[in-house]
């Protein structure tokens, strides 16, 4: 379980994204028509490559979906990833916060999208998130530029 208001006091950047696809099963049917489901596992892989360059500028990495926790620990386990991989099942956040969502295959997931917390509140959004590949650099970058006062 984590604290989103206690994780927000400190500088950090919670990418959202809708679910990542997992070796040998089936994405859900349609999923390459949907405009942003793609480039969520190369999003993470970003992320995860820049890490230590956020860490260094002060920023925490965290990563939301509404995959289960079993899910989330195979992901962290298989891509090495070193930042906590968030499970909102229920879609809490997204309802607390008016986040975007979509349907798929009959589940409401997460709309791509960056949250930069700080201080207790959203410094800084990004969306729509494209090219998913490059976020990460593009989310440091921003970081960099806007040091937290």
């Amino acid at each position: 379980m984590f604290d989103l208001a206690e994780i927000a006091r400190n500088r950090t950047v919670l990418f959202v994204y809708p679910r990542t696809g997992q070796p040998g099963a089936a994405l859900p049917e349609g999923w390459d028509e949907i405009p942003g489901a793609r480039g969520c596992t190369p999003e993470t892989m970003g992320f995860r490559d820049h890490e230590s360059a956020l860490r260094e500028s002060g920023v925490a990495v965290y990563g939301l979906s509404s995959q289960d926790p079993a899910y989330q620990r195979e992901l962290v386990q298989r891509l090495q990833v070193e930042f906590p991989i968030l499970s909102d099942e229920r879609l809490q956040l997204a309802d607390a916060l008016s986040l975007p969502t979509f349907t798929a295959a009959a589940m409401r997931l997460y709309t791509r999208i960056t949250l930069v917390l700080g201080k207790g509140r959203v410094e800084h959004v990004f969306y729509p998130v494209f090219p998913t590949d490059t976020h990460a650099a593009q989310v440091l970058d921003w970081v960099r530029a806007h040091p937290s006062a």
